[in-house]
């Protein structure tokens, strides 16, 4: 048996990291060998620890627990949480993660006893990368690009983060799309970077004019995205510009630039660019358009959108 504890913003990497521990499985079984709770009540937690695998072999629980770190657990149960994790059996492997809120900048409170109980086992925090921290975000891409039998140039890395920023999972499909577009050679040029990637000044300039109420242009450069992408591949990172924008706007007359930085995970000087952008934009605004944008996504995913790319329009210009 083995108990992991994975924590931290980026949830890519902790997706990751399970599915390694996941293809140990047998898959013929794998509806009986891997199993995801979240965050069950105490006697149903007590139960997932105590599992016993069947006849298939090595069992993989994951057990969401970020709600527990909101509450404390007694003496009492921390003992019988402890014991049920000593005594349990050693075909089940049990994961427990807690995926923070990326841009809300907090921490679980190392002194929780059941933080302390967790971090005796295999704990690792997954922080999400900081786009200054430039050389480690080229590390991650070149592994995840040779993971993937790719080959690519360091320009072609830098037009990556350039054009993307620190969505590793973003990053990581365009990545995928690479695969296609560099087959045979599998060498990736900061050319096909460029002309097949979504950009990030791109959706800036969209954003800036949606902004400034400049519907028009906003929907040329809207129509512009979409030759390049699919609509549900320019939805995601707009959420996330949108979020941030929003932290942005609502902390400017709390916060220092430096504190902002932190909080989305930008460069300083990125920070007070985008605060000037915004100078003209409402903040209500700003959270209106992210809830209808929410709104229609969920609805496209949920096949109830009969025209989705004029409902996404729909959703940016009402």
């Amino acid at each position: 048996m083995a108990v992991y504890f994975f924590y931290g913003e980026e949830d890519y990497n902790i997706e990751m990291d399970i599915a390694k521990l996941k293809s140990s499985l047998d898959k013929n079984f794998l509806e009986m060998s891997y199993k995801v709770y979240d965050n069950p009540k105490f006697p149903d937690l007590i139960s997932v620890l105590r599992t016993q695998p069947m006849m298939f072999g090595k069992m993989l629980v994951v057990i969401n627990c970020l709600d527990y770190f909101s509450k404390s657990f007694d003496d009492k149960e921390i003992k019988q949480i402890s014991e049920a994790l000593e005594g349990n059996n050693e075909n089940l492997d049990i994961v427990f993660v807690a995926v923070l809120p990326r841009e809300d900048g907090k921490k679980l409170d190392s002194r929780k006893k059941f933080f302390k109980l967790l971090s005796k086992y295999n704990a690792k925090e997954f922080a999400v990368i900081p786009t200054y921290k430039t050389a480690e975000l080229e590390s991650w891409i070149k592994k995840q690009a040779q993971s993937k039998k790719l080959k690519i140039t360091q320009d072609a890395v830098t037009a990556l983060i350039t054009q993307i920023g620190n969505n590793l999972r973003q990053i990581d499909k365009e990545l995928e799309k690479l695969q296609i577009v560099a087959y045979p050679d599998n060498m990736v040029s900061v050319e096909m970077v460029k002309e097949n990637c979504l950009s990030n000044e791109d959706l800036f300039a969209f954003s800036d004019f949606l902004m400034e109420g400049e519907k028009d242009l906003a929907l040329v450069e809207f129509r512009k995205l979409l030759s390049k992408k699919h609509f549900l591949e320019i939805l995601s990172p707009l959420q996330t510009m949108l979020r941030q924008w929003i932290i942005l706007k609502g902390s400017a007359s709390e916060m220092s630039s430096f504190e902002l930085a932190k909080v989305v995970g930008w460069h300083e000087y990125r920070v007070k660019l985008t605060l000037q952008k915004l100078k003209k934009a409402n903040l209500k605004d700003l959270v209106r358009l992210k809830q209808n944008i929410t709104e229609t996504e969920y609805r496209i995913k949920a096949g109830l959108a009969q025209n989705p790319e004029m409902e996404i329009e729909n959703a940016m210009f009402r």
